[in-house]
């Protein structure tokens, strides 16, 4: 795991960003603290931080170059299968003088071109030069685990790991501010629009090449899917073949020459990976976050258990709210593109924790957007089965909506689920989706947006990109059609950012299982059914590693990992809401936002009816923090 950035100079103003390659690179140095260094020869400039994983010798250092010194590699991840692919380049001839994936990597592109990205397993963002061709061949894995930024004008192509080693190179700061729109409603920017109007992301399953003075993007991957064509094995061998793909996936990604850990929430996604982790390493650590003032919150009860029944070494994280609010500083100025998931705060204090034993830790992201296992996924269920419960929630909509609503104790987060349920039931399915996955709706942020930034917004942009997210959910929507759009929209531009974010911002390498590819396409012949019914969500991952994990796991509420924010911010925060982030002079001064709007979501903060305001109030913390860091 590391960080890489780069520069390819079409013409001689271009070079000029050459001088800035040692701070791009430098500004990386939280993903790679153990060594970094340069490539420079006035066409291109490539840039790397390293943090040892495999190989941890000097010969795995990069920018890595081949035997000819043709071929110029950065990389950031990780291949699994490098010693098998390794075994295939050295039956053609092909001699290594490392341990290191990125060797193999390399030799493999030079041996197979664009081609090799087919038979890659692991997680990954690289470029590689070929100084003959005068060619930049960059590409970022299936299914977006690791981040890659770019821009382009007529002088030059800048790519980075980080937002903030792309602003090293003193690019023009224009706000997007369709981008922003979108934001303001998700709490994060979808891809391929950043906070900027000229900065890009790299799509997952997508590759660049720069050539010719030409940048082309090109799709080398989606996730396979037929709602038409589902496997025909029966639900046991389902299963069966379920338990076997993700033993092999934990068991790559044991591979490492540094310690490895395990996150273990309490939940069923962490537990089944821990479980299966330990199988292969009798040693493994395992570590999980709670908290001491929040009990409603905390799920270390049931990560003890899992622990306790596996025999792994255990270390709980019990924090305060206090905690919470020590490392508020560090976190915001480490977010260099507005990103406001709150538990990325939990993601970020359990990552510094954890990386005081371990380099590496295993991770059970992607199991909710593969098999069904949020409570929108469920609300979806209800909707499209429809019924006298579905239709009997819908006409209460106007009593939900005078009830309380929060989500800090069970009666008033089920009023504020009722309430957006029935809500979500007056629209489209592509609306539905939309309004269900962000916070807050077009009308609120118009009423939230100042007449001068609302007048900034280009419309026909916005719809464009908003129909784009949303071509793949038809007028009668199934399960496996949210789940789609899940794990293009929700996983790469909030889950795995969220990880990928907050780890590398203690330097720790963390994995995912259940995001191999073999699973992914796995979870994807499968028909709704054997992912979710009336009962049971999950039902699959449940039902399959049932033998293997503590029985008190089941028959509860799921819990999300979730931060306790409201009593936060109605104390710890509270000064830094009212009289510095969002008083009021710095909102009109500022232009952005409508003060009038900005008191009323105050004033509903410290309410007896707050409903999902904190995660919008978060939102517009982050952003402030954010526009005075960067943008004055």
């Amino acid at each position: 795991m590391c960080g890489i950035t780069g520069v390819y100079a079409f013409n001689m103003v271009g070079r000029i960003s050459m001088i800035n390659v040692n701070n791009a690179t430098m500004a990386l140095d939280r993903r790679g603290p153990d060594f970094q260094d340069i490539y420079n020869d006035n066409i291109v400039a490539l840039g790397h931080r390293r943090l040892s994983i495999i190989d941890t010798t000097a010969s795995g250092h990069q920018p890595m170059t081949d035997e000819s010194g043709r071929y110029v590699i950065v990389f950031n991840g990780e291949i699994f299968n490098y010693k098998s692919l390794k075994q295939g380049l050295m039956a053609k001839g092909i001699n290594f003088s490392s341990s290191s994936d990125t060797e193999v990597l390399l030799y493999l592109y030079i041996t197979e071109g664009k081609d090799c990205l087919q038979k890659l397993n692991g997680f990954f963002a690289f470029a590689i030069y070929d100084k003959e061709e005068q060619s930049v061949f960059i590409a970022r894995d299936r299914m977006g685990i690791k981040p890659l930024y770019y821009m382009n004008d007529e002088n030059r192509v800048l790519f980075a790991s980080e937002m903030k080693s792309i602003l090293t190179y003193g690019i023009e700061k224009n706000i997007d501010y369709t981008a922003l729109y979108t934001y303001l409603q998700l709490n994060y920017i979808p891809a391929p629009k950043t906070i900027f109007k000229d900065v890009k992301k790299l799509l997952p399953g997508h590759s660049l090449l720069i050539k010719n003075g030409k940048v082309v993007t090109e799709c080398f991957y989606k996730v396979p899917f037929d709602k038409n064509k589902y496997t025909s094995l029966s639900y046991g061998d389902q299963k069966d073949k379920l338990f076997q793909l993700m033993e092999q996936s934990v068991q790559r990604r044991l591979v490492a020459d540094v310690p490895i850990g395990s996150f273990l929430s309490g939940g069923i996604d962490s537990s089944v990976i821990a479980t299966l982790a330990h199988r292969h390493k009798p040693d493994l650590h395992t570590f999980s976050i709670g908290y001491k003032d929040e009990k409603f919150f905390d799920e270390t009860e049931y990560a003890r258990l899992v622990a306790k029944k596996i025999g792994s070494e255990h270390t709980v994280f019990s924090l305060t709210n206090n905690d919470l609010y020590k490392h508020v500083n560090d976190i915001l100025d480490y977010i260099d593109e507005p990103f406001a998931d709150s538990s990325a705060i939990a993601v970020y204090i359990l990552s510094k924790e954890t990386r005081k034993h371990s380099v590496v830790a295993l991770s059970g992201d992607g199991a909710d957007e593969l098999f069904s296992g949020y409570n929108k996924h469920s609300a979806f269920l209800k909707m499209i089965k429809g019924g006298i419960a579905a239709q009997a929630v819908g006409t209460l909509t106007p009593v939900w909506s005078l009830l309380p609503k929060s989500r800090s104790n069970p009666l008033t987060n089920k009023f504020r689920q009722l309430h957006r349920f029935g809500k979500g039931m007056k629209l489209t399915s592509k609306e539905r989706y939309w309004q269900w996955a962000g916070f807050a709706s077009e009308p609120d942020i118009n009423r939230l947006l100042s007449p001068n930034t609302l007048s900034s917004i280009n419309r026909q942009n916005y719809l464009n990109f908003k129909h784009n997210i949303l071509q793949k959910i038809p007028e009668k929507e199934d399960i496996n059609d949210i789940l789609y759009t899940d794990i293009n929209l929700v996983l790469p531009d909030d889950m795995l950012t969220k990880v990928d974010r907050m780890s590398m911002a203690n330097s720790l390498e963390v994995r995912v299982p259940f995001l191999d590819h073999e699973v992914v396409e796995f979870a994807f012949s499968l028909p709704v059914s054997s992912k979710i019914n009336g009962h049971i969500r999950k039902r699959i991952v449940q039902d399959s590693f049932r033998d293997i994990l503590p029985q008190e796991l089941y028959n509860r509420p799921k819990k999300g990992f979730e931060v306790p924010l409201l009593k936060w911010f109605r104390r710890e925060m509270k000064s830094m809401i009212n009289d510095d982030l969002l008083r009021d002079d710095f909102i009109e001064e500022q232009g952005i936002f409508n003060v009038a709007e900005t008191r009323k979501l105050k004033r509903k903060l410290f309410s007896s009816n707050p409903g999902d305001v904190h995660a919008r109030i978060w939102g517009l913390i982050v952003f402030q923090w954010w526009w005075k860091r960067h943008c004055t």
